[in-house]
């Protein structure tokens, strides 16, 4: 009998360039190659936010590939820059978020892409709230809200709409096995 795997070997994702200065975008496709261990040739578009340029790709490779781009992009601190793995069998999806001065945010994702806190995160917020609420003010309606990424989607959004409204897509694998 062939035993079987309870997590998935493969999964897909998308890496949103959402701005990133011309002199950067040779550098943005090496970390990429470097992180994906497959050839990135982005087609790279105007930026109608900043007039920097944009780049869109779709990706396939191993569980934890998201980290590895994210991790790989961080390195320069004037990008915006998006990186989302979907879940699959026995893995929640994620999504990195980086944003000039904010720096990178990660939240698991469910399966319809809604961001999700675990208990553990939830209730360490709530029993910082009580202690802290003691000596100073703990605001945990804006700690959630920075669980949650929103700081970095409300920066990200006129970004986004970018994005949508012409970028190109070009596909990237990463080998499996």
């Amino acid at each position: 009998m062939r035993a079987s795997s309870q997590f998935a070997d493969v999964t897909a994702g998308v890496v949103y360039i959402h701005s990133s200065p011309a002199a950067l975008c040779p550098h943005v496709e090496w970390a990429l190659t470097s992180a994906l261990a497959a050839p990135a040739k982005l087609r790279w578009t105007a930026q109608p936010a900043d007039g920097q340029l944009r780049a869109t790709s779709e990706w396939m490779g191993p569980v934890g590939t998201a980290a590895r781009i994210a991790q790989s992009l961080r390195s320069w601190p004037v990008l915006r820059f998006e990186v989302t793995e979907d879940p699959s069998e026995g893995v929640d999806g994620e999504r990195y978020c980086f944003v000039p001065g904010l720096g990178l945010w990660h939240g698991s994702t469910s399966a319809n892409g809604d961001v999700t806190l675990g208990e553990m995160r939830l209730r360490a917020m709530l029993q910082a709230a009580g202690e802290l609420g003691k000596y100073t003010t703990y605001d945990l309606a804006a700690e959630i809200d920075r669980a949650l990424g929103t700081p970095w989607d409300e920066d990200l959004e006129i970004y986004r709409y970018g994005t949508e409204s012409g970028a190109e897509v070009t596909w990237l694998r990463r080998d499996v096995g």
